[in-house]
């Protein structure tokens, strides 16, 4: 808790940082395909890293990433890839960067074949009447057979950087699942589903 008295996921009580985003972003649903890009490349990049060091980059990342303009970053050549992995400001990753660049290619290919990047990563979401909404921290899962599903399916489609804990800690930082524990101020509140 906090001096505003409001319970909260105890992980957001380690950082400032934390503290904003969890109150502000985490959990909630993201609109535009730019959105829904950035947030499953920075998960990617988040892979082995604490979010807060993603949490603390994102401004540097969004400017080096065009705004995570999928049809911009698909554009990337090995000089972009050059120019990021000398850009301190960011997580200098190789893979992550070339993932990054082929993954939005893989955005612009999904969207091709008439699927829209929101509307079928939504698709996954569990039934909200079948999910349960964790009592505290402990059981919170890392992944589910949700999460399997969309690593799977986003990986036949050519995505990379999207195993089954990246996939749900996507699902949950967009609202596709409700994980804020029992106890926090904004467990319940309305989240993105099924399209």
């Amino acid at each position: 808790m906090t001096g505003d008295g409001r319970g909260r996921c105890d992980w957001a009580l380690s950082a400032p940082d934390y503290l904003a985003y969890h109150d502000d972003e985490w959990g909630r649903p993201v609109h535009g395909t730019a959105a829904w890009f950035e947030r499953l490349t920075l998960e990617g990049f988040q892979s082995g890293l604490s979010w807060i060091v993603i949490l603390r980059k994102r401004p540097a990342f969004r400017e080096a990433f065009a705004g995570f303009d999928p049809e911009q970053v698909a554009r990337f050549g090995d000089r972009d890839v050059a120019r990021l992995l000398a850009d301190s400001r960011i997580v200098r990753n190789r893979q992550k960067i070339e993932a990054a660049v082929s993954n939005a290619r893989a955005v612009l290919d999904l969207a091709d074949a008439g699927d829209d990047l929101g509307e079928f990563l939504a698709s996954f979401a569990p039934d909200p009447r079948t999910h349960t909404r964790p009592a505290r921290i402990e059981d919170v899962p890392a992944r589910t057979p949700e999460s399997v599903a969309m690593s799977a399916a986003l990986k036949k489609r050519g995505f990379r950087f999207v195993g089954p804990t990246t996939c749900y800690a996507l699902m949950q930082a967009t609202g596709l699942v409700d994980d804020h524990v029992g106890y926090c101020w904004r467990a319940g509140a309305p989240r993105a589903g099924r399209p």
